[in-house]
């Protein structure tokens, strides 16, 4: 059965109830694959196996070294799911790939590191086999930008477990897409239980 882009759970809930799935293909973006996600975390499916089709700037495939094309499709088709970090945020969703947080002017801490105490204008979480790691002062070219004056302490980058942001009202954008509102605090951590991504072994 195909589904629309960025499913939710009237589209994707009746489906698991229906068929329930030994294994899932999802075919499009790095927020495709998370509303699909999200909805097997939330309906206490975590054991469904997940095969991903990814778009050509999904930030997810890269991390994980993910293939695409015909070479995907076989992948879905015969390889193995394994154990896989989840990434949570404290306003029920999941990331996959890369979330950022734009015009900050806070803190952020990752663990126990304080990365950021002042103000950037990009602030860049990245899910993969690390769990989470975070850098502050990225340009939307990728590139590295000094840290304004405010910035005045910080490592800028971290690697760990959880990202904790607290400030001024700020715009949060989930694997390409925009939180609603303007939040004043955020935090990514990693779920207690994996789920089951098909990858290479």
């Amino acid at each position: 059965m195909t589904v629309a882009a960025l499913p939710d759970r009237s589209t994707i809930d009746p489906v698991l109830a229906e068929h329930e799935p030994r294994r899932l293909v999802v075919a499009g973006s790095d927020a495709d694959l998370a509303a699909v996600v999200l909805r097997l975390l939330r309906t206490d499916r975590l054991g469904v196996e997940v095969a991903y089709l990814p778009s050509a700037r999904s930030l997810f495939a890269a991390r994980w070294g993910l293939p695409r094309g015909r070479a995907a499709a076989a992948l879905a088709t015969a390889g193995t799911a394994a154990p896989t970090p989840l990434i949570r945020d404290d306003a029920g969703g999941v990331l996959m790939g890369r979330a950022e947080i734009r015009a900050l002017r806070g803190e952020c801490y990752c663990d126990e590191t304080l990365v950021l105490r002042g103000s950037t204008r990009r602030l860049v979480v990245q899910a993969g086999p690390d769990v989470l790691a975070v850098r502050a002062g990225r340009r939307p070219d990728g590139k590295v930008r000094p840290v304004p004056p405010l910035a005045s302490s910080g490592r800028g980058s971290a690697v760990g477990r959880a990202v904790q942001v607290g400030g001024e009202p700020m715009i949060v954008v989930h694997d390409g897409v925009e939180h609603p509102r303007p939040v004043t605090r955020w935090t990514w951590y990693r779920h207690t239980s994996d789920w089951l991504l098909v990858r290479p072994s």
